[in-house]
């Protein structure tokens, strides 16, 4: 049966760049699991793990023009999106490097026997150890922060869990340029390449998630696909857990006296967060609660201009365009909707960006407007208009799990007027970021960022960007009684790697 090549092609104009890889059979990825597992090992050790992930940091930034070349042509994205996404790539892996070194991942916990305790307390130890070959699913929108070199799998490598990625077909020799610096990178520490290995093919995704081998997984994609390797991790011999990024509304709610306070301002923001990379932010506000009466007008005033001046774009491949197309025509064409803005088809190969609105009340209850309230990928958003607070707690009962729920208020309401902490209240159920005043795009790595949410935003309670992402990829194992001499170093008694400890329940 001949291989069927994967080609690199070019979302400005639709047309085949080049051929670079073909997808992998079963049994390729069976070899390619197996070697990530028989090499397992060689990441035991946190100081080469550290010096991997700082030498990756450092080829990938040797390798920029390539790196932002290949990504801008198979993307679209643009130099200078695309510039920065890699800044953000290194930084990620230089922050786990520094997350390695400073150990309390490792979350050591060291009880003394005391046989006074009720019950007896025996001498326990626990920490924390690498579940093993970690499969990661590349996304689309970021073709490195979220890819290949992307926060998947930086994490799973400083845990110390070699890492198997399915390529998305979006940008395969992206994906083949950053795994040939990551396995070079690697070798430059003495580790060996098979720590990090590319897989291409859809039917490749799917026996990776089903390997025996394969003791975790992380994806980021759309809720459908997300759903199915979910289902297919949870339906394994041995299930496995699957952390899963599948789709966000991400909501705003906009109080009267915000918009009667910088309806112009907030215009102009949401603008700029909704069409932001031509919309196709995971984070992207694509429902918004905007007062009816004069303030809200002021401000759908502010959006429309402020959408009207944006310039279509390109979106990261045809099928996305196509979907994006016929999903604001199918939403536009709801009773009582509006379009101030028309999004849809901006010629052979963009989109022009948009909004519609709707009156909240046409929201409060199931309906035939349901479909406003789910992610329409590309630069869209939807702008409910509410008559009164119980209109608004009524929209928000109905919303499913997001990634982020923002709140815009006035200065007084911010000092602590009015219903805001009500509000917010109301938000947090919703989301695993919660903004007040800022919009969601823009994700920090940051040690205190989260980066999930309820479900459809993600499988899991864990974040996929910060320092705690690690965490996914590691179980904790309680040694019981165990001579000073059997133990790992990392919980014997004289602490000889100087590691941040809890003993006897107290911070060392």
């Amino acid at each position: 049966m001949a291989a069927t090549p994967v080609w690199s092609v070019d979302p400005r104009t639709g047309k085949p760049r080049e051929e670079v890889a073909v997808e992998a059979t079963a049994q390729e990825v069976d070899e390619a699991v197996r070697a990530a597992h028989a090499v397992r090992g060689s990441l035991a050790d946190r100081s080469v793990r550290a010096a991997f992930l700082r030498a990756a940091a450092d080829l990938l930034d040797e390798a920029g023009p390539h790196v932002i070349e290949a990504a801008d042509a198979e993307t679209a994205l643009g130099p200078a999106r695309v510039t920065g996404e890699l800044a953000r790539t290194t930084a990620q892996f230089r922050a786990f490097a520094d997350v390695i070194d400073e150990g309390s991942f490792l979350d050591i916990r060291i009880d003394h026997a005391d046989a006074n305790a009720t019950p007896p307390i025996p001498d326990l130890r626990r920490f924390k150890i690498p579940l093993g070959v970690v499969a990661v699913y590349a996304a689309s929108n970021f073709p490195l922060a979220f890819s290949v070199p992307g926060g998947d799998t930086a994490s799973a490598l400083a845990a110390g869990c070699p890492v198997v990625v399915k390529a998305h077909p979006d940008h395969p020799a992206t994906s083949e340029l950053c795994a040939s610096v990551l396995r070079r990178a690697a070798e430059s520490v003495g580790l060996p390449a098979d720590v990090i290995s590319v897989v291409h093919g859809f039917e490749a995704g799917v026996e990776l998630v089903k390997h025996p081998l394969v003791s975790a997984a992380g994806f980021t994609g759309s809720v459908r696909g997300g759903r199915a390797l979910f289902d297919a991790a949870a339906s394994r011999p041995v299930p496995i857990p699957f952390h899963g990024e599948l789709g966000s509304l991400n909501p705003v709610v906009i109080t009267e006296a915000a918009a009667a306070e910088r309806a112009e301002e907030i215009g102009t923001g949401l603008a700029g967060s909704m069409t932001l990379g031509v919309g196709q932010f995971c984070v992207k506000p694509g429902f918004v609660l905007a007062p009816a009466g004069s303030a809200g007008d002021a401000l759908v005033k502010s959006l429309t201009a402020a959408v009207s001046s944006t310039a279509a774009g390109v979106l990261l491949d045809h099928r996305m365009r196509d979907n994006f197309i016929a999903g604001v025509r199918e939403r536009a064409e709801l009773p009582g909707v509006e379009a101030p803005v028309t999004p849809g088809a901006g010629g052979e190969h963009t989109v022009s960006p948009g909004f519609l609105t709707v009156a909240a009340s046409e929201l409060a209850s199931d309906g035939a407007h349901d479909l406003l309230l789910e992610e329409c990928f590309g630069p869209v958003t939807v702008v409910a208009r509410y008559e009164s607070a119980a209109e608004v707690t009524a929209v928000l009962s109905r919303l499913p799990g997001n990634l982020t729920a923002t709140l815009q208020v006035s200065a007084a309401e911010a000092a602590g007027e009015g219903d805001a902490t009500e509000l917010l209240t109301e938000l947090t159920p919703l989301a695993g970021r919660v903004l007040v005043n800022g919009w969601p795009t823009g994700v920090a790595v940051a040690p205190a960022q989260h980066h999930g949410g309820p479900y459809p935003a993600t499988t899991s309670t864990s974040t996929s960007v910060g320092g705690t992402a690690i965490e996914r990829w590691l179980r904790p194992v309680a040694y019981q009684t165990t001579p000073e001499a059997l133990l790992p170093p990392e919980l014997r008694e004289a602490n000889p790697l100087s590691l941040p400890r809890r003993i006897d329940g107290r911070p060392e």
